[in-house]
């Protein structure tokens, strides 16, 4: 079952969220900002137990990002990834985004998902100026800025029109 975290799932999310930190998957979020961000995060649930998370952040009028997906070890492999992935757009579509952006190690399983690599920058000249503005790293990320370069080595950007 695929539902809305909720702020008594935020330490689940985070245990579920450390091992991939600590392979260079994804990046460490502080539990403060988890709970400042669960309003994002859908969680997996199977037996009373979060065995997944992920996050949809607005970026913009027309752009979200799939952020932090994370499945627990057991879990893999069984359609969480796949069923949270389909939760976030739909909400994506919900919210007005006709677009959503990765920043991923995981092209396979985006690529399955309809989403396509891209070099280039997805946003106009004018919405960038507004978007370096942004304190969130994650913007700095999607923006490809050089100080978050070292953190984002060998990811792929990848982009889907909804």
């Amino acid at each position: 079952m695929v539902r809305r975290a909720r702020t008594g799932d935020v330490r689940a999310m985070r245990d579920l969220i450390e091992p991939y930190v600590e392979r260079r998957i994804l990046l460490g979020k502080e539990l403060v900002t988890l709970f400042e961000a669960v309003q994002e995060f859908v969680v997996a649930e199977r037996d009373g137990q979060i065995v997944g998370c992920g996050a949809l952040h607005v970026l913009w009028e027309d752009i979200g990002e799939v952020r932090t997906i994370a499945v627990a070890e057991g879990a893999l492999g069984r359609g969480v990834g796949h069923a949270m992935l389909e939760a976030l757009e739909q909400r994506a579509v919900d919210l007005g985004l006709s677009r959503l952006f990765c920043l991923t190690f995981e092209t396979a399983f985006f690529g399955r998902h309809g989403y396509v690599e891209v070099a280039e920058q997805v946003v106009s000249p004018d919405v960038f100026a507004e978007l370096v503005r942004s304190p969130d790293g994650g913007m700095a990320e999607f923006l490809d800025l050089a100080h978050v370069k070292p953190n984002t080595l060998g990811n792929t950007r990848m982009l889907k029109r909804l």
